[in-house]
């Protein structure tokens, strides 16, 4: 074993970094000797304060949590109020009364719509029945002549404008075979020209 080792008096690096520091100014002996002393682990004021600093902090944070919880807590509060309460089942209420209003409109208006709009029955008397009748069927034989009828007024006007078309187009037919004629009489005239006259006497 080293005797160096068994020396009581062999300087630490823990006691050499502590002399530094006296030595320095950093830290006092008597900050050394109150920390050794007090069963507090720190060794120097500097450090208690950062440490009541980090608690303070702490405490203050617990504070604004719990604020933010009283104000959640105030808001739910007045909506959940019976003040609230009460204006909101009115105006539910309100709503309800308003969607049973329409519904019944609507049933009586369905109702209405349903019902025939004549009666099934003719008001008249049992011996003019016969002539009821025959008035229906002469109202629909007028009907169907009168259908008749613009059918042919219709088909007139377009009688008249296929006529007038096929007018025009005989005028064209027309007017193109005179003027083949005349080129046909042209070619023929140029094919056979007329002979020339003699120019002396004959002997």
């Amino acid at each position: 074993m080293d005797r160096w080792d068994c020396s009581p008096f062999t300087v630490t690096p823990a006691a050499s970094l502590l002399s530094r520091c006296v030595a320095s100014g950093a830290v006092s002996q008597e900050e050394i000797d109150s920390a050794f002393s007090e069963p507090s682990p720190a060794f120097s004021a500097h450090l208690n304060e950062a440490k009541e600093r980090i608690r303070m902090q702490k405490q203050l944070d617990e504070l604004q949590l719990q604020l933010d919880l009283l104000k959640v807590d105030m808001h739910s509060s007045d909506v959940a109020h019976a003040f609230h309460l009460t204006r909101r089942s009115e105006a539910l209420q309100e709503l309800g009364a308003h969607l049973l209003a329409v519904l019944k409109e609507q049933k009586s208006l369905t109702q209405r719509l349903m019902a025939p709009l004549a009666r099934t029955d003719l008001p008249v008397p049992a011996h003019l029945h016969r002539f009821v009748v025959e008035s229906f069927r002469m109202m629909m034989d007028f009907m169907e002549r009168l259908e008749e009828k613009l059918r042919s007024v219709r088909n007139q006007e377009d009688c008249r404008n296929s006529l007038a078309v096929l007018d025009v187009c005989t005028a064209q037919l027309l007017t193109l075979s005179a003027e083949t004629e005349a080129l046909s009489n042209r070619m023929l005239q140029w094919k056979n020209p007329p002979a020339c006259p003699a120019d002396g006497l004959s002997l």
